[in-house]
């Protein structure tokens, strides 16, 4: 019996939050298209479907005012190593960012793998 891989992406969407920018920063356009970018490379670890492995981990990045990414931190953990480990890889699969509105932020985005 096989089944069905879904990476829950739509939680990437919803879950999106804004932490410690300027208010003029705050941009909703610019946060979704972020979390596009980075739920476009989202896969699901080949490691952690033969596990059975399931979760959402929290990923704080900071993007800096030319929209490099500055830093990465696992901030609400999967449950699952292998999940961490792909979240914490995946803001850096997108390369550059477009530069966020008002200089430097930070933004707290979930990763939701499932196994349907």
């Amino acid at each position: 019996m096989s089944k069905r891989i879904f990476a829950n992406l739509i939680a990437v969407f919803a879950g999106a939050m804004i932490v410690a920018a300027p208010a003029h920063a705050q941009s909703a356009d610019w946060q979704r298209n972020i979390a596009r970018m980075i739920a476009a490379k989202q896969t699901y670890p080949r490691a952690a479907q033969m596990r059975g492995d399931e979760g959402t981990a929290k990923v704080k990045l900071t993007v800096a005012a030319d929209g490099s990414l500055g830093s990465v931190e696992l901030v609400g953990p999967s449950g699952s190593s292998v999940l961490d480990r792909e979240a914490l890889a995946l803001p850096a699969k997108v390369g550059k960012f477009p530069a966020p509105p008002g200089g430097s932020t930070s933004v707290v985005l979930p990763f939701t793998w499932k196994l349907m």
